[in-house]
């Protein structure tokens, strides 16, 4: 694990993030007191991406006729 202080990671930035994307263990502290980690992003797989659940789903071609047990509630709403 490399520990770094706030000032030194500011000058350093470039190559504390180089070896964070190696997998070396970058922590970022302030007076010797370890605040933050840098860890690199995990790349999203493309099952995880918008629309992956095209095909599989379909909506009924009548699914907003009413329903027969509301009938008589919906007429005695158009009556009001």
């Amino acid at each position: 694990m490399k520990q770094v202080n706030i000032y030194e990671a500011k000058t350093m930035f470039s190559r504390l993030v180089a070896e964070a994307l190696k997998g070396e263990d970058v922590v970022i502290a302030r007076h010797g007191k370890p605040l933050i980690r840098f860890v690199p992003v995990e790349q999203r797989e493309a099952s995880d991406a918008f629309g992956m659940d095209r095909g599989k789903i379909w909506i009924a071609a009548d699914f907003d006729e009413p329903l027969d047990e509301f009938g008589e509630y919906a007429r005695e709403a158009r009556v009001r």
